[in-house]
């Protein structure tokens, strides 16, 4: 049953209840209406000040982690004092919210979403928000909403660019669209993945997208039909620039939402194990070198205590070397390995020409070895922020320098475990 709109929420929303598209009608749908969004970060944020403001009937907001200082300066509803009192950022976003629109019912969920409590989530629900930023979270959303029949509004935003689309709606016309899986049916190798936390993002890229979240949203819980339902939006932010992608339709193969489905709500997958990647969204700690590959913040310390002839490669952007950086490294970007491996399978023999930091590292290598004796291995030691980068660089070195007598480490933890064990004093983000 519509709730009705009364004088007091006239007065309120008269600007949007003006509009043909919306009306009485639409307002009334709208304060009827029950909406979860998962994650209150950079995308939540803003998703839900618009909704409410808007005057939505019920809002659930889930997220089961508490503010941070990290995260003040793209998730607009925390501040300074949640971050003080390490207060959840669902209960965080829930109190801003109230005074925004003390009508409003706002629900916070201070818990992570699993395979085993979604469905009972999601029921309560018209439609699902999904704001988080890590793979195995949208695999686990996208099957629920389909098992429940809710539309999942979905957005992503990293660096400078930002992404919507929408997920299991069907439109007045019959037709459903695709689910997550039928254009994702596998999920990327691990090491591929980057989030915010690895790569960064400008605050205000998932204030658009978030606010696009919220637009959609309301196009859909008033009746309207949504501009990105099996389409992609896609936003640049460094160069001003927007495209739509048009998307592939439900696939009849697909083992969601296809002709023989094979997930259902009493089988779930293991999402993490599925995936290879923890459903959360710090950082991912990856584990891909043997131990022996290996070697802690104490041990490199230890190695410089004693003097000892090494090679330090740093395999950070350019710009965090400004932040903070060891002594005496060597910077040779991530990214330029990755192109130097690619084009390994291509010229092999063109590698040292074409990347000159690669030159440089194998002048250091020649030279170290020259001066201990060839009987004597060369350790060259990589680090990074966190200790995952540094550990697909070690891979990449092992190939590119076929030789016996030179040692490849990472050191585990990166920059931040050095800060944690050894300097209190060098700059942590």
């Amino acid at each position: 049953m519509e709730a009705r709109v009364s004088n007091e929420c006239v007065e309120r929303y008269s600007r949007q209840l003006i509009m043909p598209e919306i009306g009485m009608p639409g307002q009334a749908k709208l304060q009827s209406s029950k909406a979860l969004i998962i994650g209150a970060g950079g995308l939540g944020c803003p998703c839900a000040q618009y909704l409410v403001a808007a005057g939505i009937g019920t809002l659930g907001i889930l997220d089961y982690d508490v503010v941070e200082k990290s995260n003040l300066h793209r998730q607009v509803l925390h501040t300074e004092l949640g971050v003080s009192a390490g207060i959840f950022k669902a209960e965080s976003a829930a109190q801003n919210l109230r005074q925004l629109n003390s009508s409003c019912n706002i629900i916070p969920i201070c818990s992570q979403l699993t395979r085993d409590n979604a469905p009972d989530v999601f029921q309560d629900y018209d439609l699902i928000i999904d704001a988080t930023d890590n793979v195995a979270s949208r695999y686990l959303i996208s099957d629920v909403c389909v098992l429940t029949d809710k539309p999942l509004v979905s957005g992503s935003a990293l660096r400078w660019e930002g992404q919507l689309t929408i997920y299991c709606y069907t439109s007045k016309d019959g037709v459903t669209g695709p689910c997550y899986r039928c254009l994702y049916p596998v999920p990327p190798p691990p090491e591929s993945v980057t989030n915010c936390s690895d790569g960064g993002v400008i605050g205000v890229v998932p204030g658009i997208i978030g606010c696009m979240q919220a637009l959609e949203s309301l196009k859909i819980l008033t009746g309207n039909e949504p501009s990105y339902s099996q389409k992609l939006y896609i936003f640049g932010g460094l160069r001003g620039v927007s495209r739509t992608v048009k998307l592939r339709p439900r696939q009849s193969s697909c083992v969601s939402c296809g002709q023989n489905p094979t997930v259902s709500l009493s089988n779930l997958p293991d999402y993490v194990e599925f995936c290879g990647m923890d459903a959360g969204d710090k950082c991912q700690i990856l584990s891909i070198l043997d131990k022996d590959e290996r070697i802690s913040v104490d041990e490199y310390q230890e190695c410089t205590a004693r003097s000892k002839k090494h090679i330090l490669v740093d395999v950070r952007n350019p710009v965090e070397l400004d932040i903070c950086a060891l002594p005496n490294c060597l910077n040779i970007p991530i990214n330029r390995l990755r192109a130097a491996s690619a084009r390994t399978q291509i010229e092999p023999s063109q590698v040292f020409e074409k990347f000159k930091e690669i030159t440089i590292l194998k002048d250091a290598i020649d030279k170290n070895l020259k001066n201990a004796g060839l009987d004597t291995p060369c350790n060259v030691f990589v680090v990074c922020r966190m200790g995952n980068d540094s550990q697909i660089a070690v891979r990449i070195f092992k190939n590119l320098f076929d030789k016996e007598n030179v040692l490849f480490q990472d050191i585990r933890g990166g920059l931040m475990a050095w800060a944690d064990r050894i300097d209190k004093n060098m700059a942590k983000y």
